[in-house]
């Protein structure tokens, strides 16, 4: 780096923003200086969010069935992915599966379906399935997520309970019609506005491994800090056979921790929110990131699965944080640890072979 990630987080918690250059040399950080890196940007986490790690739960309304061609994406048109389809769930079968999610210890529900855009006759399915979460459960968060809006639709959604609205710019806008060309950045760029002019907290993030340079990861994250988003979600791509992008692998587990670092140096006091292939990038640094982030998905994304949602739990307390909104009255904080010894049936002494 150009300077030291000490001093980089001096200079931002003395209230001067990182610069482009800043984060390229986040990116380009050595790997005797990973370790340094991250400790640096925890310094910065810990300023704004102290201990604490946001708890959010992925309710999928709408599976597959999209007009769009994100080559990203399962749900794509055309996409050969062995996932999931479903029309709408059930205004009762949503409000089970969100509820499943705060039993788990989240704080928030993300409400999601895939498609181009909701009709107006979609809001109001969606408007109904918040007003009967919050009648069960006042104190929840929700965010939707329903792809490209029209004019007045954010404020219906605001005006039925609706707290944040997500979409995500995905990458550079140098780089965005190379992996998407029914819609174009401009497009996403007005939905993001439009949810924020309606008083909807703005949740927009990346894709990293897209094919992106890192001057176009950089590029996306200041496009993020000047749209203001509140929060944002790094996702990391999952290449699912039967997409564009199958069999695409550019990531370590130490990149995502450099792009997650670049993330917490650019927007300091943001919600970092490490989203989607965390368990196949970051693999057994997931626990060090959560000292650069302050938010995950709990349990399972929208057509893959995550890890077992008490192994998130875990996650989250033993490395000394403690869930958002966690209830004093023994509601779920982290997960009890009490596990049975698996006994060795293999290897030594045994005519299996041996875990090696």
């Amino acid at each position: 780096m150009t300077r030291r990630p000490d001093d980089l987080a001096d200079a931002v918690l003395a209230g001067i923003p990182a610069t482009p250059q800043d984060a390229l040399d986040v990116l380009a950080t050595g790997d005797d200086e990973l370790l340094s890196l991250v400790a640096a940007a925890a310094r910065l986490r810990r300023r704004h969010f102290g201990n604490t790690v946001k708890v959010n739960y992925l309710v999928n309304l709408k599976s597959g069935l999209c007009p769009e061609d994100c080559h990203y994406c399962s749900q794509r048109l055309g996409s050969q992915a062995d996932i999931l389809k479903y029309t709408w769930l059930k205004p009762d079968e949503a409000v089970e599966q969100a509820a499943a999610g705060l039993r788990g210890g989240a704080t928030r529900i993300c409400m999601v379906s895939s498609g181009r855009g909701p009709t107006d006759r979609d809001v109001d399915r969606v408007a109904g399935m918040v007003g009967a979460l919050k009648q069960e459960h006042p104190d929840v968060e929700v965010c939707a997520c329903l792809g490209l809006l029209k004019d007045g639709q954010a404020e219906r959604l605001r005006a039925a309970g609706v707290d944040a609205y997500n979409h995500n710019i995905n990458t550079a806008e140098s780089h965005h019609d190379d992996i998407v060309t029914s819609h174009t950045y401009a497009d996403r760029v007005d939905t993001v506005t439009k949810a924020k002019d309606a008083g909807l907290s703005p949740c927009s993030g990346l894709i990293a491994g897209l094919g992106e340079t890192d001057e176009q990861l950089v590029e996306a994250l200041f496009a993020l800090r000047d749209l203001g988003s509140d929060s944002i979600p790094v996702n990391f791509l999952m290449p699912f056979d039967g997409t564009p992008l199958e069999g695409t692998w550019e990531l370590t587990p130490g990149r995502c921790l450099r792009i997650l670092a670049m993330a917490r140096f650019v927007c300091p006091d943001k919600e970092i929110r490490i989203a989607g292939g965390r368990e196949m990038h970051l693999r057994s640094l997931q626990g060090l990131a959560l000292h650069v982030a302050n938010s995950i998905f709990l349990g399972d994304y929208l057509t893959s699965e995550g890890q077992a949602a008490e192994a998130d739990l875990e996650l989250i307390h033993d490395h000394g944080f403690v869930v958002l909104g966690a209830r004093p009255d023994g509601g779920p904080t982290h997960a009890t640890g009490t596990h049975d010894p698996t006994k060795r049936r293999r290897g030594a002494g045994t005519d299996v072979p041996a875990n090696a």
